[in-house]
């Protein structure tokens, strides 16, 4: 009887391990979303410690991306996109998913 109090000790420390580990990764994910830019109605936006503003003028990010105020991006690489509705880029110059 021991035994199975003991596997289902384990059991829960290993769930319980396992959903701080899920929370913990959404609380990151969370707050890397805070900062970045993104296209909006035709207009790109600056999100700054969740805070959202119209963009006042071209910036550069982290990685050396540049993206102007009508959302022309020139990538580190030197590759070129024009962002759309819903794209979004952390200050890091990485594109973020829309979900």
């Amino acid at each position: 009887m021991k035994m199975k109090t003991l596997k289902s000790a384990v059991v829960f420390a290993v769930i319980a391990a396992f959903s701080s580990f899920s929370l913990m990764a959404g609380e990151m994910k969370d707050d890397a979303m805070k900062d970045g830019v993104m296209m909006k109605d035709g207009k790109m936006m600056v999100m700054k410690d969740g805070k959202t503003m119209a963009m006042g003028h071209a910036m550069t990010m982290s990685d050396g991306t540049k993206v102007t105020k009508k959302g022309m991006v020139m990538m580190a690489n030197h590759k070129k996109m024009q962002m759309k509705d819903g794209d979004m880029m952390s200050m890091d110059g990485k594109m973020m998913d829309k979900h």
